[in-house]
């Protein structure tokens, strides 16, 4: 193939996916107690449900959704989930039809990938690029609680303030991220569309915010698991006597290496359910039985 015919090729997947995301993806107002922000959502249900950036309407007061065809309506705030920076919305009034989503499992770095929303305020922008890189991790804070949002997808598609929430998608234009955050010059980061995040987007339709396990336990990745740095006194872990030190390694039978492990398992099915705790201390092994309370 001749770089004329590989270009050719690389604007008709491009001009494919613009065809069929642009409509699809609103501009995002809002109106906080003080002052406005903006972004972008999808539409991914036939009946006016919407993805989007939990950072973009919390707190939000007011919601309006703006439209490639120049259409608007308000919007509701069904859920919001800082934690993993996801959003849902349902639109009062009629919307485009629903994007198709895909599972970011199956991306590989390299991969096409085509970023649809409306940086700075300049409605329906088109930017390409590549998968940089996967497994990425990215923090996220609510409160006082900190977590890891996995396997975020890292793109040099060009993102900037106002893509949050817009579309990250492969060549066959499914959804597979919902764009997140700008890392820096040429490093955007996406929240992937996989079976975690789908069961999220459940749990925000059905109650309206995600249900989560808590511990009261913060600590690094050490050499043989999970050292604990600081347990929050009168929490369940400082309840099943887990102490500063202590080498957390494994949880009901599986490896613990990093925080990463030990929240993932923290999920609702865990609460008010003993957790069964293999520690490394003074030499030792313990079996510390915990149980975790709701995350409020």
């Amino acid at each position: 193939m001749t770089v004329t015919a590989a270009l050719d090729a690389y604007s008709q997947v491009v001009t494919h996916v613009a065809d069929l995301l642009t409509p699809r993806v609103a501009a995002v107002r809002v109106r906080m107690h003080r002052g406005e922000g903006a972004g972008s959502a999808v539409v991914f249900s036939s009946d006016g449900y919407l993805l989007t950036s939990a950072h973009v309407v919390l707190g939000a007061k007011d919601v309006i959704l703006a439209f490639d065809d120049d259409s608007s309506t308000p919007a509701d705030i069904i859920g919001v989930d800082p934690l993993s920076d996801l959003a849902l919305l349902r639109a009062r009034g009629r919307t485009p039809p629903a994007v198709q989503l895909g599972d970011a499992d199956e991306l590989r770095v390299g991969q096409l990938v085509v970023a649809v929303g409306n940086p700075l305020g300049l409605a329906g922008t088109v930017t390409a690029g590549v998968v940089s890189a996967l497994g990425r991790s990215l923090p996220t804070r609510h409160g006082s609680d900190v977590r890891i949002i996995d396997d975020v997808i890292q793109t040099d598609a060009a993102l900037n303030p106002g893509n949050s929430g817009g579309a990250l998608a492969d060549a066959d234009g499914r959804v597979i991220g919902i764009n997140t955050a700008v890392a820096g010059i040429g490093v955007g980061l996406a929240v992937p569309i996989n079976a975690t995040t789908r069961g999220i987007i459940g749990a925000l339709m059905r109650d309206g915010r995600v249900r989560r396990g808590y511990l009261g336990v913060a600590g690094a990745a050490a050499r043989r698991g999970l050292r604990v740095a600081h347990v929050v006194p009168g929490s369940p872990a400082d309840r099943a006597g887990l102490r500063p030190d202590d080498i957390v390694v494994a949880a009901d039978g599986g490896r613990i290496s990093n925080a990463q492990d030990l929240q993932r398992l923290l999920v609702v099915d865990t609460i008010g359910h003993p957790l069964r705790l293999r520690v490394l201390r003074d030499g030792g092994m313990v079996d510390v039985t915990a149980v975790p309370t709701e995350l409020s």
